[in-house]
């Protein structure tokens, strides 16, 4: 029987341990996250602004006059594109709630930062190519040398997982960031105006930051998972 070298073998991988436990921190933020924004998704905004209007009324108090606003279909997607699109599903782009001007916000939060030369954003653009190579080629070349009991490979493929957990990392500061100038930019320009719906954006924000958070632990508990496995096979 094929053995990791840790006293258990192919149908006994005390590591799964941390693989489910990275899937139930990954499921629980994910829950979380929509049970807040469709929470705040049923409570109006006092000013009645949607998000496509409050998108637009952000960019342009920050200065911003070639950026896009798209409408798109799904239910609670948003995404700012490096080609000056801020990007709504249909929900998000008319509502006047909460949770959409506090999404639409944030994605100006991050047309910001791309005006502005974010330093963390350059990063995570010099980081992202060499992300998506290494978050494809990880664990196959990992598994490899396993199988072949080459250490060299092991070590390759545990590098590799590192620019994947090296790139979440960035990550959350560039969401933290971009929620931070949504709040702000918010307040500022009237679209919220009460003390409950400022407590409302930021608890939409922060749901959603915890997926950031989320994906970053599950990261390192599968780095973690990887070193295990490559200390008791070379062990063996």
């Amino acid at each position: 029987m094929y053995r990791y070298g840790m006293g258990y073998g192919m149908f006994f991988d005390p590591t799964y341990i941390l693989v489910i436990l990275a899937a139930v921190i990954a499921m629980a933020a994910s829950a979380y996250c929509r049970s807040v924004m469709s929470r705040y998704s049923r409570m109006r905004v006092s000013t009645g602004t949607t998000g496509q209007e409050a998108a637009e009324r952000v960019l342009h108090a920050a200065g911003i006059y070639d950026v896009g606003i798209r409408q798109m279909g799904g239910r609670g997607i948003s995404f700012y594109r490096y080609d000056k699109t801020v990007n709504l599903s249909d929900e998000l782009f008319h509502q006047p709630s909460i949770t959409a001007v506090a999404t639409a916000a944030h994605e100006c939060g991050h047309a910001m930062q791309h005006a502005s030369g974010y330093v963390v954003n350059r990063a995570i653009n010099l980081v992202n190519p060499v992300m998506q190579l290494s978050s494809n080629a990880a664990i196959p070349i990992f598994i490899l040398g396993l199988i072949l009991s080459f250490r060299p490979l092991q070590t390759l493929g545990i590098v590799l997982f590192c620019v994947v957990v090296a790139f979440q990392l960035l990550t959350l500061p560039s969401e933290f960031n971009a929620s931070r100038r949504a709040v702000v930019m918010l307040q500022s320009t009237g679209i919220i105006q009460t003390e409950e719906e400022v407590r409302g954006v930021k608890k939409v924000l922060i749901a959603a930051a915890l997926t950031y958070v989320a994906a970053l632990a599950s990261a390192l508990l599968q780095l973690l998972r990887l070193i295990i496995l490559a200390g008791g096979r070379n062990r063996d």
